[in-house]
């Protein structure tokens, strides 16, 4: 394994290790004493910090295996935990609660046939980042378009254009990295070593 890609504490790794914690912070935030303005804070930066730091990564040439697994767990822990949130608090329907984590659910199924080709998991593509880009905004919107007059009003139209949105890539996404599964188990040997056998 190559130096750089082994190595744990980079720059681009500690932001997303504090990206994640901001995820038990956000539910707190909205579930607890419902500081939505705080919590609305927690998810811009969430947002930013995801573009930082895979700019950073490139940018310092700080590229790592950590951070290949920490860039889109912390991507769909944030779904979660917004989706949760938002629907304990009534501002989504139980249909959004239940499709993007579905989806989650069934890429996760299919890890176990990855691991019979040797990967343990698919690169992420541009399309799976355009999806995230978009419900990391719509949430935002939809909790800000709680309450009355024109912002609120404007936020929950424009909140509901980026999730509709968010939702369709997230799932074409999905298919897209399914049908990769497909065709790297159609072209790449099963994996024969001991520890395969036992995964």
């Amino acid at each position: 394994m190559p130096e750089e890609a082994s190595r744990v504490w980079t720059v681009p790794n500690v932001i997303s290790v504090v990206r994640l914690a901001g995820v038990p912070l956000f539910l707190w935030l909205v579930l607890g004493p419902e500081a939505d303005a705080i919590a609305l804070v927690v998810l811009m930066v969430a947002g930013f910090t995801d573009f930082l730091d895979g700019w950073l990564a490139r940018r310092l040439n700080q590229y790592s295996q950590l951070g290949e697994i920490l860039d889109p767990v912390a991507d769909r822990l944030y779904i979660l935990a917004v989706v949760v949130g938002l629907f304990l608090r009534d501002i989504i329907p139980w249909w959004v609660a239940v499709a993007l984590p579905l989806r989650d659910l069934l890429l996760w199924g299919l890890v176990p046939i990855l691991r019979t080709r040797g990967f343990s998991a698919l690169p992420v593509h541009f399309l799976g980042k355009a999806a995230t880009f978009n419900l990391l905004y719509a949430f935002p919107l939809l909790l800000l378009g709680e309450g009355d007059g024109i912002v609120a009003t404007l936020a929950r139209t424009f909140g509901w254009a980026f999730a509709w949105w968010g939702i369709g890539l997230y799932w074409w996404a999905g298919v897209l990295y399914a049908w990769q599964v497909r065709k790297l188990v159609r072209d790449t040997p099963r994996r024969t070593s001991p520890a395969s056998d036992h995964a």
